[in-house]
């Protein structure tokens, strides 16, 4: 099994570099690992700022301001995905994080930007499998529970 995830690049005020992308593949792994995710899958990330993200919130979720991290699933209603026939692998969705956002929340929670960039990719992986913690305290509960684990799992702690 093999995963695929590909980059974009969207901003200018952080640093993407090869540490950074390997951060946000070694958060994808253990998420799907950690949820014994069985089939190879593929996952886009993009990197964008505040300014970005607020308008992809504004332009798909009709929410007006910026945000840390969003997640677009590929799962249909029915609960089943896409399969790339290239690579015969899961299409998972897009993740979008900024990083701008990223680095103010490290500082303002007082843990390390590789910690809030790690947290924010574990999310919304968890998004992308069906998770959501919207629904009920008790689905939030389990999500942030997931969460934490899957960072403890990455040696990534507060």
């Amino acid at each position: 099994m093999r995963h695929y995830i590909h980059f974009t690049n969207e901003q200018d005020k952080e640093n993407v570099t090869a540490e950074l992308r390997c951060l946000v593949k070694a958060a994808i792994y253990a998420s799907l690992a950690y949820e014994d995710f069985q089939c190879s899958a593929e996952v886009s990330v993009t990197f964008t700022d505040d300014e970005g993200i607020h308008e992809i919130n504004r332009e798909h979720r009709d929410t007006d301001s910026a945000t840390d991290v969003l997640s677009f699933p590929m799962m249909s209603e029915d609960g089943e995905y896409d399969i790339n026939m290239g690579n015969e692998a899961v299409i998972l969705g897009d993740i979008v994080i900024s990083l701008e956002r990223a680095r103010a929340q490290a500082a303002e929670f007082g843990h390390s930007y590789t910690r809030e960039v790690a947290f924010l990719t574990v999310h919304s992986v968890l998004h992308l499998l069906g998770y959501d913690h919207v629904t009920s305290e008790e689905d939030e509960k389990e999500m942030c529970q997931k969460q934490e684990a899957i960072l403890e799992y990455m040696g990534i702690t507060r």
